[in-house]
């Protein structure tokens, strides 16, 4: 058992339901059953009864939520008792992101800021090749980007923030159920400009199948492809939490585990400035 796992079900406890704990987090509700199933497995009971309109605390779920709630209250003391030091952690920091990895930047800077007001972050996006050279020549302290193999990151420190599954999605009206990356290919796909994370991975999943698609529609923000999306033309490649976000859109996994979105940090060797951890730890 872990804070995690806590968080999650006190979440789902006050939610009222999966899907509304998964908004709150910032997840998606696969992850959230997922976290629920394996807490109930662990303490051999169930802590709620799922029905087609509801979820609703059982009687050792009712038991269960005020302990969890104070663990959750004692871990956040334990925080608080370093807040000291984070104050003294101070300089400015520049970031370097590559476009579309970073779905909800205003979070992670608010939490920067609360936590360590002393640090000021600069951001700006720029192709994955330019960062890295920047990073390199010490213009920029890190870069945030997705994992590609064939990426040239010598010399660099690399550490991974987050991984998930990449899912199709297709018009509401389509068809549902799994899918290769051969038959997506077949769909007229709406993509991303070069140089997105997302696009990224996309082109890598479609090289490593062998197989060559047509793109129908590039844009530069996702509102904008899940519109194309939504009606009908084509199919997009995202993010299994970034496709939460449109949940009128059918969601395709692919056959036997498709591409991997993996969002991870890369900086120069050596050792970094306190500034750079704080960073470093509202990012992940």
């Amino acid at each position: 058992m872990d804070l995690r796992q806590l968080e999650i079900a006190v979440a789902v406890a006050e939610e009222g339901g999966f899907t509304a704990a998964a908004l709150r987090l910032h997840t998606v509700q696969s992850t959230v059953s997922t976290v629920i199933r394996a807490l109930e497995r662990d303490l051999g009971t169930a802590l709620f009864e799922r029905t087609t309109h509801r979820v609703a605390l059982t009687p050792a779920g009712t038991a269960f939520l005020p302990a969890a709630r104070a663990a959750l209250e004692a871990a956040e003391q334990a925080r608080a008792t370093v807040d000291g030091a984070r104050w003294k952690v101070s300089g400015c920091v520049r970031v370097g992101v590559v476009p579309g990895c970073w779905a909800e930047p205003h979070r992670a800077l608010a939490k920067l800021r609360r936590e360590h007001p002393g640090v000021r972050a600069e951001v700006r996006m720029a192709h994955p090749d330019e960062l890295r050279a920047a990073v390199r020549e010490s213009t920029v302290d890190v870069m945030m980007g997705v994992s590609v193999a064939g990426d040239s990151t010598d010399g660099l420190v690399r550490r991974s923030l987050r991984r998930e599954e990449m899912v199709l999605v297709t018009a509401p009206s389509s068809e549902g159920g799994a899918v290769t990356v051969a038959e997506a290919a077949g769909l007229a796909v709406v993509d991303f400009a070069p140089g997105w994370a997302v696009r990224a991975v996309a082109d890598r999943a479609f090289r490593e199948a062998g197989v060559a698609r047509v793109v129908s529609c590039e844009v530069s923000e996702v509102e904008a492809a899940a519109e194309l999306v939504r009606h009908d033309f084509g199919g997009c490649l995202l993010p299994e939490s970034v496709a939460g976000r449109f949940p009128e859109l059918r969601v395709r996994r692919f056959a036997g585990g498709g591409p991997r979105w993996d969002v991870a940090a890369w900086w120069a060797g050596g050792e970094i400035s306190p500034a750079v951890a704080a960073v470093l730890r509202v990012l992940e």
